[in-house]
């Protein structure tokens, strides 16, 4: 497993983390997902650390907090063998204070988190959401107080718009509070986005992305193929609705090159996909999911080997996107590029 510093932080992350979503499987979205209790968490956490996986993603959202308490549980006797990732800002219930990132529902979300990993520190705290009604300042200084207190180690966002980063960069960097290190995004060949503004973003301020949905929000397992009908047991039954949007004939031809490489290279589809994100400027760890043990076996196998450069420039043509306004002219004008040559 190779390591990398999150952002410009000191703390080393593994390439791969795993995201704990498929713990518990309460609600609509989440039991879609995956139902893994305990004993099948615990077993899952086994191939991750055998594997040098060490880094596992929870949210307090997550079924309703019960991923948060499935995987405290089995963590239990080797917390000091594992980091810990958990997001919150998201509404946790209908009440006025059951959602957002103030400082009495910072205080209050960290505590619940705290009891249900049953830890007495998180590694990673990220803002699950941008909290447009509460201040930057109060939303920081809460989370330097929590930092100084020593229930926080690193702080991060998830989900922020490139003004939204970059101000409370700026705040954090004018009171000498924590910084941002890391921002969770979604990224992946179906979704490249977060290349126009958050990628130069990232690497100008040394923010890591830990990337969520590298598979696209399950349309890049290897099982939609363009002329087939949507496979019976696929999630996106259920889960289409809440995820990101992308239009199906561009999806098939990124598949078909995914295919491609896949054949030439020996790998699985997925792999594939995972391993083209971890050649992408500023990602510090890319977060694999699983139902099981043999989806999971397959997604740790993205590492250990290199895609060649012909097979990337391959994928990159495939997947490529015109970026919105005002990004595009600096793609296709050579007055505009010669200015701001792109990170990709």
């Amino acid at each position: 497993m190779e390591y990398r510093n999150l952002g410009a932080s000191g703390l080393k992350v593994p390439v791969l983390s795993f995201g704990t979503a498929t713990f518990g499987g309460q609600g609509p979205l989440f039991s879609a997902w995956g139902r893994s209790d305990a004993s099948e968490a615990r077993r899952l956490i086994d191939v991750c650390l055998d594997a040098g996986v060490n880094l596992f993603d929870t949210a307090d959202v997550y079924s309703n907090g019960a991923s948060e308490e499935i995987l405290g549980a089995a963590i239990k006797g080797r917390r000091d063998k594992v980091l810990i990732s958990t997001k919150t800002g998201l509404p946790m219930g209908d009440g006025p204070l059951d959602a957002g990132t103030s400082r009495y529902r910072l205080v209050a979300a960290v505590d619940a988190a705290l009891r249900r990993l049953n830890t007495d520190y998180i590694d990673l705290l990220q803002l699950h959401a941008f909290d447009a009604f509460t201040p930057v300042d109060e939303v920081l200084s809460t989370l330097d107080a929590l930092v100084r207190a020593g229930k926080l180690r690193y702080v991060g966002a998830s989900n922020f718009s490139g003004w939204h980063l970059m101000k409370a960069l700026g705040v954090a960097k004018r009171q000498g509070w924590p910084r941002y290190v890391a921002h969770q995004v979604y990224y992946s060949l179906v979704g490249r986005d977060y290349e126009s503004e958050l990628m130069p973003l990232a690497l100008d301020q040394g923010v890591g992305a830990l990337v969520w949905s590298p598979l696209g929000w399950g349309r890049l397992t290897g099982k939609i193929r363009r002329g087939q009908p949507l496979p019976t047991n696929s999630r996106l039954h259920e889960t289409a609705q809440f995820g990101p949007p992308i239009d199906d004939e561009k999806l098939y031809a990124i598949v078909d090159a995914l295919d491609a490489v896949a054949t030439e290279a020996g790998r699985s589809v997925p792999q594939i996909a995972i391993a083209w994100l971890l050649t992408r400027p500023s990602v510090s760890s890319v977060i694999i999911g699983a139902r099981d043990e043999a989806q999971l076996r397959d997604n740790l196998g993205a590492v250990g080997w290199s895609l060649s450069p012909d097979q990337i420039a391959r994928l990159d043509r495939a997947s490529a996107v015109m970026p919105a306004y005002p990004y595009y002219p600096y793609r296709i004008q050579e007055g505009f590029a010669r200015l701001n040559p792109s990170p990709v």
